[in-house]
């Protein structure tokens, strides 16, 4: 159901001239994240739900253990520059087309993937100098950092030291990037005169602040939370930030949004006249 409605959302997107904007380039991109996220977590524990013994060899967990962090990093980047696209869209409508013209969308985007590779590449190469010596039981369905990190029976001071500051810090700095202009584009939408005008924009900013609080509030949690032990409810957050989120994604950008509702009853059409 994940992969069939981000498919759907990459779809109408190629196929409608009229989302060819950077609202939807970028609503693409998390799309395309949403499945490849997915891609790398679930399919192991839908694989692992049929078997008895559930092992996972060190080169497997490490990969996994990459390019989840790396899509996870992804998502926070990108919903910071979604932010601005709709910050710049709604403050400055008269310049919008300038500022989010292709050639800066598409450098948003590489940088924002490109950034994410390396930044994750830091974590995963931190993470092979451990060793382990225990029983090595992973309380999650995935191999997450956190959990590595516990298991390991070396000093780990430094990969802590990356996770709460340098992660934090980060962190920090794209949530006050995704946050912060939504005050000013609160202030811009309450001085908009008509009703009609006030809903469509609520209606927008709706759908992506619905998105950033689900996946904020549920990484947020998992990573940083003080508890040193890995408990039940950190496995159900897991759960929350891996697999509903990125099922619910297009979901709440679809039915929030008239463009997309459009694109999809035009596309039934055309599928009810062949």
């Amino acid at each position: 159901m994940t992969l069939i409605g981000n498919f759907i959302i990459i779809y109408l997107i190629l196929k409608d001239s009229h989302l060819h904007n950077p609202m939807y380039f970028f609503l693409g991109n998390l799309a395309c994240l949403d499945i490849l996220s997915t891609s790398v977590t679930l399919p192991r524990l839908l694989y692992d739900s049929f078997r008895k013994q559930r092992t996972i060899s060190s080169t497997s967990c490490i990969t996994q253990l990459y390019f989840s962090l790396t899509f996870i990093s992804t998502e926070t980047f990108l919903l910071g520059v979604m932010s601005y696209d709709r910050y710049a869209a709604i403050c400055f409508p008269l310049h919008y087309a300038h500022l989010m013209r292709w050639k800066v969308c598409t450098e948003l985007a590489l940088t924002v993937w490109v950034f994410s590779l390396l930044y994750s590449l830091m974590y995963t190469v931190s993470t092979l100098r451990l060793s382990f010596c225990g029983p090595n039981n992973i309380q999650s369905f995935f191999c997450e950092l956190r959990q590595l990190l516990q298991l390991s029976c070396n000093n780990n001071f430094i990969n802590i030291l990356l996770v709460f500051v340098i992660g934090g810090f980060i962190a920090l700095g794209f949530f006050l990037m995704t946050f912060l202009p939504y005050i000013s584009i609160f202030i811009a939408v309450l001085s908009i005169n008509t009703n009609t005008g006030r809903r469509k924009m609520f209606s927008t900013c709706g759908s992506h602040l619905t998105v950033v609080f689900m996946f904020y509030g549920t990484c947020g949690f998992n990573y940083f939370h003080p508890s040193t032990s890995y408990s039940s409810v950190s496995k159900h957050v897991s759960v929350a930030y891996t697999i509903i989120t990125p099922f619910l994604n297009p979901l709440i950008y679809s039915f929030r949004n008239n463009d997309l509702k459009r694109a999809l009853r035009n596309e039934f059409i055309i599928f009810k006249r062949t």
